[in-house]
């Protein structure tokens, strides 16, 4: 699929403000699966710097330092893609297919952070653990197995819903909700994943779902490293394994540093800000 994007992000202040430092994660992957075509970036008022530098996932992202102050602040990205589909898993895994769990001690020492629990000692959450050992019942300790049958689990517990405010909740809060967006189903996969030694992370992109919504959104799913076939994505708000119709923009082991704005501003007591977005897409092949 070849398609072009564009996202557009406003920020209105009620009075002049300074702009902190910013982050923008807006570059759409170039390798892999994913040939990133073009890519521009507007940003108003202009940066008194900007520079891209390579992030620790791989991804290439900007930064942005400012002078003076504005009561506007708009970034517009546009960006083309070519993607592909990943070859099947059980050619890539023929007779060499993980069981689980994973030992840690045979993987590369680069995925280690894909590997950690949520809790603050680095343990996993209990009802990850417990979601992972259901999932492994009737799978034969089987990583092709399980994947599946993990994304059917959470779809059969979690109700999909939009919620734009917030960041990803952990996989005991999700569970419990009963409900929750794609960045929560996400991350319950992700830290439940983890708890059977299959290192995975957080993806922020763009899924050009058809038939074609009103509006489209950013969205989040997760990659799932398999020794032998690399980093796989699976979506477990949509139908698991991904498709060509997804735009990886930036992945991490931590959700926060894939948003597609981060910074910071001050301004006078009580100032407000309205923000307000768009995305646009337009399949070109």
């Amino acid at each position: 699929m070849r398609a072009r994007i564009t996202h557009t992000l406003s920020y209105r202040y009620s009075a002049p403000v300074l702009l902190g430092p910013h982050r923008f994660c807006l570059q759409p992957r170039g390798h892999g699966f994913q040939r990133l075509l073009s890519f521009s970036c507007r940003i108003s008022p202009e940066p008194d710097h900007l520079y891209a530098l390579v992030a620790a996932s791989g991804d290439e992202i900007l930064r942005a330092r400012f002078v003076g102050s504005s009561e506007i602040f708009e970034v517009q990205a546009i960006s083309e893609v070519q993607t592909g589909l990943a070859p099947p898993l059980d050619a890539c895994l023929a007779g060499h297919e993980p069981q689980l769990p994973y030992p840690a001690g045979q993987l590369n020492l680069d995925l280690m952070g894909a590997l950690a629990g949520w809790l603050p000692n680095g343990q996993h959450d209990p009802a990850a653990v417990d979601l992972a050992q259901e999932a492994l019942m009737g799978c034969n300790q089987s990583a092709l197995l399980f994947l599946p049958q993990l994304v059917a689990i959470i779809q059969d517990r979690v109700k999909y819903t939009q919620r734009h405010l917030g960041p990803a909740w952990p996989a005991g809060r999700t569970l419990k909700e009963r409900v929750g967006s794609c960045r929560d189903l996400a991350m319950l996969m992700i830290e439940t994943c983890r708890c059977v030694g299959l290192p995975a992370r957080f993806v922020s992109g763009y899924h050009l779902v058809e038939p074609r919504p009103k509006r489209y959104d950013l969205h989040a799913w997760a990659e799932i490293y398999l020794p032998g076939a690399g980093w796989r994505g699976f979506d477990p708000s949509g139908k698991g394994a991904i498709d060509d119709r997804y735009i990886v923009l930036a992945t991490s082991s931590k959700p926060a540093l894939t948003a597609a704005i981060n910074g910071s501003f001050s301004g006078p007591d009580q100032v407000e800000s309205v923000m307000n977005w768009s995305i646009e897409a337009q399949i070109l092949a």
